[in-house]
């Protein structure tokens, strides 16, 4: 497949079917469907999803979404982005230098989410010596904003846990809001409303 060097308005390299299939924008998102809303993003409750808000110690800002889900992780991250370009060729650029400067191993490679990265992140070294993990990080460029995610669990490597995870990300709505950002800037997540509550 030839490589695209220039980024023309919407249609940026990565997921063509992206508006149909997900992850969506809100414009894009069915109305009717019961969200947990989290700010930035909206997550469909399903049979087995747990979730967690992963807090800043220091400033009690919501920094991402962890859900739990077939054996597996999936942490979301939603990022302001440019009108015109996307942000995931150079994220993944940095991901790779990241992990190689902390001693692990990073794959580029082409998947159901488009290119991503396949990385044996170094953890804490044991009585067997240093042990690694595997992790999956996946981005989708969508209109001015950029949704990551990072898989870990059984669909880091189990074509089932993964073809189940990537559905779960690809269910995800995106609210960017109309506020001016800077690109890269994290997207304000929140508390979900208890139920029964707007």
């Amino acid at each position: 497949m030839p490589e695209i060097e220039a980024v023309e308005e919407d249609t940026q390299e990565g997921l063509h079917d992206r508006a149909t299939d997900g992850p969506f924008d809100e414009s894009e998102a069915n109305p009717v469907r019961p969200y947990i809303d989290l700010g930035a993003i909206k997550i469909l409750p399903r049979e087995g999803l747990n979730l967690r808000l992963e807090v800043e110690e220091q400033t009690q800002r919501i920094v991402a979404v962890g859900l739990d889900y077939a054996d597996s992780t999936l942490q979301v991250q939603p990022f302001a982005a440019p009108r015109s370009t996307g942000l995931w060729d150079e994220t993944r650029a940095q991901i790779q230098e990241q992990i190689t400067q902390q001693g692990g191993r990073v794959e580029e490679r082409e998947g159901a989410l488009g290119s991503e990265l396949l990385a044996e992140i170094p953890a804490v070294a044991g009585a067997e010596g240093t042990v690694t993990r595997l992790a999956r990080f996946v981005g989708v460029d969508g209109p001015r904003w950029f949704l990551r995610g990072v898989i870990g669990g059984a669909a880091a490597s189990n074509a089932e846990a993964a073809a189940a995870v990537e559905d779960l990300f690809r269910s995800i709505v995106v609210v960017r809001g109309g506020a001016p950002m800077p690109p890269r800037d994290l997207i304000p997540l929140r508390m979900p409303a208890a139920p029964g509550t707007a």
